[in-house]
């Protein structure tokens, strides 16, 4: 029998969002295909994405327990004759695909199948996971050798990637190798971050460090986010200079560390 003349009368759509963007966020398409759906299914109907449709008014259905292939059959089963979403979960679901896959290949007819992509990620949006992996091993539970860390233990460490980094460049390394490197100088800065999180007096975190940053890339930059004039890469470091020594003279250098 030729399957692909059967009719197809139902659809599943995996409706992917990143976790990295606010549940809500969602694209037009995808708040169109939501409220056209007759069901919206979700592993955990607590889960960000899931909770930010349930308070616009969407019903979530919890999948089903037990193995994929079951909860395959049951997402298959329910799209037969009708326009069913799964919300794609934070790990992105391995497995489902494949379980999916197998069971429309045992089946005479089959709903239709799309992928539909409700929310990605902007330039930048690994580093919200590098935030949360070093909260996790700075916080209880877990690990036991980065817990203990000072901001004193990890200056020879700071050190050593630095170096490590500017002998790569010096050497003519891969363009691998260095984005390793470089890596390896953020862990630094999270890490110190993540430290100076848990002070008990003058606390601050890794939002400070780059809200700081931004404030003086941004002051030490009038060619490009305000009137002042530097067109050549001498005038823009004379210029740099001169502020940084305006805000010295001014005292800012006594009220933060900034270099």
């Amino acid at each position: 029998m030729d399957r692909r003349a059967e009719p197809v009368t139902g659809r599943l759509t995996f409706l992917l969002t990143s976790p990295r963007v606010a549940p809500g966020l969602l694209s037009k398409d995808a708040w169109a295909a939501v409220a056209a759906a007759d069901a919206v299914y979700a592993v955990d109907p607590a889960a960000p994405v899931a909770q930010a449709l349930s308070e616009t008014g969407v019903a979530i259905l919890e999948a089903p327990t037990g193995d994929l292939t079951s909860v395959a059959r049951h997402l298959l089963d329910a799209a037969a004759d009708q326009q069913v979403i799964w919300l794609g979960s934070a790990d992105a679901d391995p497995g489902l695909s494949d379980a999916i896959t197998t069971e429309v290949g045992t089946r005479h007819t089959a709903p239709e199948i799309e992928i539909l992509v409700g929310s990605w990620d902007v330039q930048g949006a690994r580093l919200l996971d590098a935030v949360a992996v070093m909260d996790r091993l700075r916080s209880p539970g877990g690990c036991p050798w980065d817990a203990q860390q000072t901001h004193e233990s990890l200056i020879r460490y700071a050190r050593e990637e630095v170096e490590e980094l500017a002998e790569a460049i010096e050497h003519g390394a891969d363009r691998e190798h260095i984005a390793e490197e470089l890596g390896d100088v953020l862990l630094q800065v999270l890490f110190h971050a993540r430290i100076a999180q848990d002070a008990a007096d003058q606390a601050f975190d890794i939002d400070t460090v780059a809200g700081m940053l931004v404030e003086k890339l941004v002051r030490r930059h009038p060619h490009v986010f305000a009137d002042a004039d530097a067109s050549t890469p001498q005038e823009v470091e004379a210029q740099w200079a001169r502020i940084k020594a305006e805000e010295k003279a001014g005292g800012r250098a006594r009220r933060d560390p900034r270099p």
